[in-house]
């Protein structure tokens, strides 16, 4: 990666892990299925499944150990990731807590030498922009086959 934003510092009394075993899968899934435009409606099944097959990021208080923030990653570890389902409780939005989340994820991504790491948002471009995402290049040469 060149000319990388500095990651933004996690506010106090928040941890980062990328420990799957703590995630909270049924509000991961709550937050998912009734408040991310993405994913509105999405089965726990789905949601397990999706969990189960990819990196996964969440932000913790740090006293209680209640998750407030996600983030999954798909990727061959290799060539190409796909960063997706980022979401922060909306009784923490407004502390920077999905900028450094971002930031950790693509921290972690970078030893891992990948060529890309993609991602689709409505409304969240400065979020992103802040570590380094930026609008693709070249956005003609990319399709999608859309099944459902």
């Amino acid at each position: 990666m060149t000319d990388v934003p500095t990651a933004p510092a996690l506010p106090d009394g928040y941890e980062i892990s990328a420990d799957a075993t703590r995630v909270d899968a049924a509000r991961v899934h709550r937050w998912l299925s009734t408040d991310a435009y993405w994913a509105l409606g999405r089965t726990r099944e789905h949601q397990d499944r999706a969990i189960a097959g990819s990196l996964n990021f969440g932000v913790y208080d740090a006293a209680s150990g209640e998750q407030v923030a996600y983030a999954r990653v798909v990727t061959d570890r290799a060539t190409f990731a796909w960063l997706c389902d980022v979401y922060v409780d909306r009784a923490v939005r407004g502390k920077s807590l999905g900028t450094a989340l971002v930031a950790a994820v693509r921290d972690h991504l970078e030893p891992y030498g990948l060529r890309r790491i993609m991602l689709a948002t409505q409304d969240a471009h400065g979020v992103y922009e802040k570590v380094g995402f930026a609008p693709l290049a070249e956005p003609d040469n990319w399709m999608a086959l859309v099944l459902r």
